[in-house]
């Protein structure tokens, strides 16, 4: 059974930065499509970022071009999003997603068939 665990949520000042991790168990292909979505309260879940593991390609919101970057560990069963000059319209739960296969753009949330269970980032002063 595939699982995806996140953590490196919390509260940091707007302009700091975290770090998340998506760490995915349970499956033995190695090319899939990892999805960073983000959801605020009263809001509907947006997707922030997105890597195909099988070349590294990626792909980002509008919203957080030149701020985050998505990356895979060296075993392709991690995937970090790197998040600096955090804003305060950034706050949401944060939760990666996994599908087979490639990833065409930033693709909606129902295309995905795994989920973990999110992390909270909250950004204030």
């Amino acid at each position: 059974q595939v699982q995806l665990m996140e953590s490196g949520g919390g509260a940091v000042q707007p302009g700091g930065s975290l770090r998340l991790s998506c760490a995915a168990s349970g499956y033995s292909q190695t090319t899939n499509c990892i999805s960073w979505f983000r959801q605020a309260p009263g809001k509907e879940r947006d997707g922030v970022a997105a890597i195909y593991t099988g070349d590294g390609t990626t792909y980002y919101a509008d919203s957080v071009k030149g701020r985050f970057t998505i990356s895979q560990g060296n075993d392709k069963n991690t995937v970090y999003l790197q998040m600096s000059s955090l804003k305060p319209e950034d706050t949401a739960m944060y939760s990666c997603a996994l599908r087979s296969g490639f990833c065409q753009g930033l693709m909606p949330a129902y295309v995905y068939r795994v989920w973990g269970q999110g992390t909270q980032v909250t950004v204030s002063s």
